[in-house]
């Protein structure tokens, strides 16, 4: 006489999940770190299901669950501070002029004198 066993790997057809269990899946596929995609496997569980529950939870509509209302949060806003500028670093050859009205000019020693000149009596 000879027995036979089969196996299955899934279960076959429809399922029927408990408000419980579906928190229970929830709050482990959308725990910190923890990947979606491996709670689905390990649960046997569709992913549309779990989204499908997600937004159900979002709406109060599993049993025990009160529908959630957005949440804000709490903003101050504060005056800009204002950075301080740092003079630039002098390079050897260049001259920084700085004028009364707090236009600066920047040159190297290269500069044409005449050039200067000009731009600087235009700027007084």
């Amino acid at each position: 006489m000879t027995s036979r066993m089969e196996v299955v790997g899934r279960v076959s057809g429809r399922r029927r999940w408990s408000d419980a269990e579906k928190l229970e899946i929830l709050a482990e596929a959308f725990r910190p770190g923890v990947r979606v995609c491996d709670v689905i496997a390990r649960r046997e569980v569709s992913s549309s299901l779990i989204y499908t529950w997600r937004k159900q939870l979002c709406e109060g509509k599993l049993a025990g669950v009160v529908a959630s209302s957005p949440v804000f949060a709490e903003v101050q806003v504060v005056a800009p501070v204002a950075p301080t500028p740092q003079p630039a670093p002098c390079s050897p050859g260049f001259i920084h002029i700085e004028l009364p009205g707090g236009v600066r000019v920047s040159v190297d020693a290269a500069v044409d004198a005449g050039a200067l000149t000009r731009v600087l009596s235009v700027l007084r």
